[in-house]
C-alpha cells in the first residue's frame, strides 16, 4: 500500500475502477451486473422421482436411487452453469430442482433426465436368420393376435422396389422377384389354413443395410411398429441367447425415404461407463462432425486395449442410453481413448453429451412429476416494496451521517458508495449469485461498515475533547478503534466461512455476500475513509477545527 496521500488516492481509485469494470463486463456478456437467484429474477421449478413404471425397485432402491440422482445432477448443473441452485431431496424418492434464469428449458431438461449409461457392445455380424426371424414373428402374432395386428395393417408386405435398388443395386429385380414369390406362398398358406394365418409383422418391416453389417433398415414411418413389435416379451424370449436388437440413433436417408438401423449386438456389453475418466466435445475438422472424445482410466484402458486387440476387423458399438451412437470397425488395437461420432449434430449437443458423461450415469431413470416456469418468488409487489425500502434506508444513513457528523459523516458516505462499488464488484468477479438471504447479508456487512465509522469518528471526537491536536486526534481516532472493528470483522468472517462451509443453497448465498461485504467493509473503514480523511486535512494546519 502505497503511504503518501497521492499514492493511497491512486490505490482506492484503481481498487474501484477494477470493480467498476467486473461490473461492465457481467452486464455486456449477460444483460445484468449480477447474477439474480430464482427468488430475484424466477427460473424452473423440477420435481423429480425415479421412473419405476414397471414396479420392479423395492423402496431402499428408490431411496438409493434419488442419492445417486442428487449426487449426479449436482454435478451436471454445475457444469452446465446455473448458479446458485436449489437440489433438495422431498421425502426419500423425490427431488425438487429449482434453476434460477435458464435461457433454454428444454436442454436443461435433457440435461437433467439423460441417464447417460454408456456401454461397450460388439456387433454380431452375421445377424439374425430367416428361422430367428420366422420365429420372432410367431411370437408377436401369438402374444398380440391376429386381428390386432392386421389392424395395424402389418400382413405379409412385399420389400418397396426403391429400397430393394438401393439396398441390392443391379440384383434388385431378382431380390423382388424372390420376396413377391415368398408372398405368394405365404398367401397361399394363409387361405389353405385360415385359422393360422402365416403373418410377418416384424420380418416384413426389414431390410438388409449392406452399408453396416449385422444391421436391419427400417423406414421411418414404421418405427413405431416396430418398436410396439419389439417391446413384447415373447419377441423378445424369441431372440437367440446372447442377442439383442438395438435401435441406431440416426436416421439414414436413401432414395428420398428415411430409414433408421437395427443393430444386432451382443447383449452383454464388454465394458461400461464406469472407466471414463475424461469426455470433451469438439468438432472434426476433417469430416466438419461434431464428436466427443473420451478417455479411460488406467483399468478401463486396459480392458479397452485387450478387446478390441482380440476383435480386429469386426464392429464395435458404442451404446448410449440403449441407443447405437456409432459402430465403427475395429482396424487395430485401440488404447485408453476413443470417439462418439454425432454426426451433423451441432456442437453445443456433443458439449452436453461430454457433460452428462463426465458427470457421471444414472442408476436408475428419472421422470418429471411437476415442471413449472416460476417468476421471482418473492413477487413483483415485494420486490417494489423492497427497492423503496433500499432507498428510504440509504437516505437516513446519509441524513444522519452526515447530520450528526458533518463534514466527516460526508466523507463517510463518499466511502460507504465506494464500499458498495467493492461488494458488487466482488460479488461479480467471483461468480456469486446475488439472492434474498444475499440482499440481507449485504444489508448486515453494510451496517458493520457504517459501524466502522462511527467508532472511529467517536474515538477521533474523544481525543479533540482531550486537547489533542486535530492530526494527532485523527491518528490516534484511527489506531484505537482498530483493534474494535478487527475484532468485530473477524468473528463475523469466521461465522460466514463456517455458514459457508456447512450450509447449503440460500445459507451459501447469505455467507458468500456477508464474507465479501466484511473485506470491503474493513478496507473501506480502515483505508479508504483515512484517504479522504487525509486530504480533508492537506490544506489545514495542525490547530485547525476539524468538522466532525
Amino acid at each position: 500500500m502505497f503511504k503518501s496521500v497521492r499514492g493511497r488516492l491512486i490505490t482506492v481509485i484503481i481498487v474501484a475502477l477494477g470493480a467498476m469494470w467486473q461490473l461492465y463486463t457481467n452486464y455486456r456478456d449477460t444483460g445484468s451486473p449480477l447474477k439474480l437467484g430464482l427468488d430475484l429474477q424466477g427460473g424452473m421449478h423440477l420435481v423429480l422421482e425415479v421412473d419405476d413404471s414397471l414396479g420392479t425397485l423395492t423402496p431402499e432402491a428408490r431411496a438409493a436411487g434419488i442419492d445417486q440422482a442428487e449426487q449426479v445432477l449436482r454435478t451436471r448443473i454445475d457444469e452446465y452453469g446455473v448458479e446458485e441452485p436449489l437440489i433438495q431431496k422431498s421425502g426419500s424418492d423425490r427431488l425438487i430442482v429449482e434453476l434460477a434464469g435458464l435461457t433454454d428449458p428444454d436442454r436443461a431438461r435433457d440435461i437433467i433426465q439423460r441417464a447417460a449409461f454408456l456401454e461397450f457392445k460388439k456387433v454380431d455380424v452375421a445377424g439374425l436368420s430367416d428361422q430367428v426371424l420366422a420365429r420372432i414373428d410367431r411370437a408377436i402374432v401369438a402374444s398380440l393376435g391376429v386381428d390386432s395386428i392386421r389392424a395395424l395393417g402389418r400382413d405379409v408386405v412385399a420389400p418397396e422396389g426403391d429400397l430393394l435398388e438401393a439396398m441390392f443395386g443391379n440384383d434388385s429385380a431378382s431380390a423382388s422377384d424372390s420376396a413377391s414369390a415368398a408372398a405368394d406362398s405365404v398367401a397361399e398358406e394363409q387361405e389353405a389354413e385360415p385359422e393360422a394365418p402365416n403373418l410377418r409383422p416384424f420380418s416384413s418391416l426389414l431390410a438388409f443395410g449392406q452399408d453396416a453389417p449385422g444391421t436391419f433398415l427400417i423406414a421411418a414411418e414404421d418405427v413405431p411398429a416396430a418398436r410396439l413389435f419389439l417391446a413384447t416379451p415373447a419377441a423378445q424370449s424369441a431372440l437367440p441367447r446372447g442377442v439383442s436388437l438395438q435401435w441406431g440413433d440416426e436416421t439414414v436417408a436413401l432414395s428420398a425415404r428415411n430409414y433408421r438401423r437395427l443393430y444386432v449386438l451382443e447383449s452383454e456389453a464388454f465394458m461400461t461407463g464406469e472407466y471414463l475418466q475424461d469426455a470433451q466435445a469438439q468438432r472434426d475438422p476433417q469430416f466438419n462432425q461434431a464428436i466427443v472424445n473420451f478417455q479411460f482410466n488406467r483399468a478401463g484402458g486396459r480392458q479397452f486395449s485387450r478387446f478390441t486387440g482380440a476383435n480386429v476387423g469386426e464392429y464395435l458399438a458404442i451404446v448410449l442410453d440403449g441407443e447405437v451412437m456409432s459402430a465403427p470397425v475395429i482396424r487395430d488395437r485401440i488404447g485408453a481413448s476413443g470417439q462418439i461420432e454425432l454426426g451433423n449434430s451441432p456442437l453445443e449437443e456433443a458439449r452436453d453429451l461430454a457433460l452428462v458423461l463426465r458427470a457421471g450415469a444414472l442408476t436408475t431413470p428419472l421422470r418429471i412429476m411437476e415442471e413449472r416456469t416460476v417468476g421471482p418468488s418473492l413477487g413483483q409487489d415485494s420486490i417494489d416494496q423492497g427497492e423503496v425500502a433500499g432507498i428510504i434506508g440509504v437516505i437516513l444513513v446519509l441524513v444522519i451521517m452526515i447530520g450528526y457528523y458533518r463534514v466527516a459523516g460526508a466523507l463517510s458516505i463518499v466511502a460507504l458508495t465506494i464500499y458498495l462499488i467493492l461488494v458488487m464488484g466482488g460479488m461479480a468477479g467471483i461468480g456469486a449469485t446475488l439472492t434474498l438471504p444475499g440482499i440481507a447479508g449485504l444489508i448486515l456487512s453494510v451496517g458493520m461498515a457504517v459501524d466502522a465509522n462511527v467508532l472511529i469518528f467517536e474515538r477521533i471526537r474523544e481525543e479533540l475533547a482531550a486537547g489533542r491536536a486535530t492530526r494527532t486526534a485523527v491518528d490516534e481516532g484511527f489506531g484505537h478503534a482498530l483493534s474494535a472493528i478487527v475484532d468485530a470483522n473477524v468473528t463475523t468472517l469466521i461465522t460466514a466461512l463456517i455458514l459457508f462451509q456447512f450450509g447449503t443453497g440460500p445459507v451459501r448465498g447469505f455467507a458468500v455476500t456477508l464474507s465479501i461485504g466484511i473485506v470491503a467493509s474493513f478496507f473501506s473503514a480502515i483505508y479508504v475513509t483515512r484517504t479522504f480523511f487525509l486530504l480533508y486535512l492537506q490544506g489545514k494546519k495542525a490547530s485547525d477545527p476539524i468538522s466532525i
